[in-house]
């Protein structure tokens, strides 16, 4: 079993095509322009079905992060311990993406120390082609303050 991909549906479509040119957007509702993730058509604060995308720095901070460890699923078991995070994008910080530290786009998920991590610690997102060669992931990059 390799890596799991995502899946990307209708509404999300266009949050992948966005990442396929390295870019990191979030649909925002035209109305009260809320962000909202994961997009969907419907804004959950005021009911329009009105939405954009806006681009993002990429910046963000560690809000959450685990490091599993075996058992694991088979493709992953290979790269235990390694960390999955869930950041807080800096312009919408209640909008919150799950992926992981790396130390370079295209580094293995193990590549930085799990050691390394803290809440609070700023990153920044890097995209890298997904196995399918048909998506481009979202990863993060630890940033020196």
């Amino acid at each position: 079993m390799a890596l799991l991909d995502p899946v990307p549906d209708d509404d999300g479509a266009p949050f992948w095509e966005y990442a396929a040119r390295g870019e990191l957007r979030v649909q925002f509702c035209a109305a009260c322009d809320e962000p909202r993730f994961p997009p969907r058509p419907c804004c959950p604060h005021c009911q329009s079905f009105d939405s954009g995308w806006r681009r993002m720095s990429g910046r963000g901070r560690i809000w959450s992060f685990v490091v599993p460890h075996p058992p694991l699923l088979p493709g992953y078991a290979e790269f235990a311990p390694y960390n999955a995070v869930v950041v807080e994008l800096a312009e919408a910080p209640r909008i919150r993406l799950v992926g992981n530290v790396v130390a370079a786009a295209d580094a293995p998920l193990n590549s930085v120390d799990p050691a390394r991590l803290r809440i609070g610690a700023a990153v920044k997102a890097a995209f890298t082609e997904a196995r399918d060669g048909g998506l481009r992931l979202p990863r993060w990059l630890l940033e020196r303050a």
